[in-house]
């Protein structure tokens, strides 16, 4: 049973669940029209047994955080504490203060400095990447990856296609499972919504607009930290992008490599503070995304929305995602009479029946589907294929400024486009 919640009986004992290790490895899979080689098996993973999987008990987590670096993330250190078949056993932070008061509030006395140490020594099923800095994230996955370990991450996956590659292509070999701490990609609502628009909730879907915070982030560092949930959300309603068309701007002026900076929590290189981008979709439609630093307020616009011709849509972010419909074919109540209402998992203007207690937590919810995909041997339901894509809709909004025109998917350009802004 993955991920079996607190509040219900323990699973301690129960029978394991056995599924063919290898499964994977018979398929091909295809990814933007190219076809890549079946896996070869590499170092099993920790449960596998002579090409079994056999479900431990308990599964043992190591926790990797780094104070004043990001520290751990959104709960995604405390959220294993949530699961009754999880038990964290050992914390890894450089920074003395930080890695005691982790190892207090996750209840373990197993403490490291080095975090390859701490994989040798402790030997666990997963790591949680936790710290919000993504400069360590393909480092630490990687070396996660290449002992066996399944890895929850979180956002943002890591700072270039290259670095994506690496990490899947670790992946790939020793069949490790890696989710990505984007809970709204979780979210049960999204299948509710996702039937609404079959259904003709909204109309037909003419286009989506996302924008980002809009605080003193805003630009690209916006684009990175907060809108890569939104871009995740757009892959996660079925759409793929086909090319996007990026613009940069500093205080209202075009962006020149003297604004090029290395950007704050370990982005890498960044710049502009105002930042415009259109995405071509496949069956033709566009998505937008849009972020001016210090133009936002509380409550914000930070959300997508979907534009179709009978109304519109607009999704936030949650293990339980606020969700609101206007069915209204002029998208303004003020001329129509219209009103917003609440989308629950039950439908339109409907009280919602989920009450679990694990939708109060950001993360429980995506690590049982963790959990579930290593059980299984399957993806996880946010591949990291899909995590990919999100790196290239953002680094390829910097490649577009930087050659002045329209950039198509998958990318060529593998690295941060902005180290080569003339």
């Amino acid at each position: 049973m993955a991920g079996s919640y607190a509040a219900m009986p323990n699973v301690s004992g129960q029978r394991a669940t056995e599924v063919e290790s290898h499964g994977e490895t018979q398929r091909l899979r295809w990814h933007y029209g190219k076809r890549c080689a079946a896996k070869q098996p590499g170092t099993a993973p920790n449960g596998f047994m002579g090409g079994r999987y056999s479900m431990p008990e308990k599964y043992r987590v190591a926790i990797f955080g780094r104070s004043g670096k990001g520290n751990y993330g959104h709960s995604i250190d405390t959220d294993w504490l949530q699961l009754s078949n999880c038990e964290v056993v050992a914390v890894c932070d450089e920074n003395r203060q930080g890695r005691e008061a982790a190892a207090r509030r996750l209840y373990t006395k197993t403490m490291y400095t080095d975090y390859r140490q701490m994989l040798d020594e402790t030997k666990p099923d997963i790591v949680a990447i936790c710290p919000r800095w993504i400069d360590m994230h393909a480092e630490v996955a990687i070396a996660a990856a290449e002992r066996g370990i399944h890895i929850l991450t979180e956002k943002p996956f890591c700072r270039t296609p290259a670095e994506a590659d690496a990490i899947i292509a670790a992946c790939e070999m020793r069949h490790i499972r890696l989710a990505i701490a984007h809970m709204t990609h979780y979210s049960p609502i999204l299948a509710t919504v996702r039937k609404l628009i079959r259904d003709g909730a909204i109309g037909n879907v003419l286009e989506l607009r996302a924008r980002g915070k809009e605080d003193h982030r805003g630009g690209g560092e916006d684009l990175w930290v907060l809108g890569s949930h939104l871009l995740d959300l757009i892959l996660a309603l079925g759409y793929t992008p086909e090319w996007v068309f990026g613009d940069l701007l500093q205080d209202g002026r075009p962006v020149t490599k003297d604004d090029v900076r290395e950007g704050p929590e370990g982005l890498g290189p960044l710049a502009g503070n105002q930042l415009r981008a259109v995405y071509g979709l496949k069956g033709g439609i566009t998505a937008t995304f849009q972020s001016y630093q210090n133009q936002g307020h509380s409550p914000g616009r930070y959300a997508l929305q979907i534009y179709g011709s009978e109304g519109i849509m607009e999704i936030s972010e949650g293990a339980l995602a606020p969700t609101y419909i206007l069915q209204d074919p002029t998208w303004c109540p003020a001329r129509s009479g219209a009103q917003w209402k609440r989308v629950s998992t039950a439908g339109i203007d409907r009280p919602e029946t989920l009450k679990d207690a694990r939708y109060d937590f950001r993360n429980v919810v995506t690590i049982e589907e963790l959990l579930s995909a290593i059980e299984n041997q399957r993806a996880p339901l946010f591949r990291m294929y899909e995590r990919r894509i999100v790196v290239m809709m953002t680094t390829g909004i910097f490649e577009s400024y930087r050659i002045g025109g329209r950039v198509s998917f998958p990318l060529s350009v593998r690295d941060n486009p902005l180290i080569r802004l003339s």
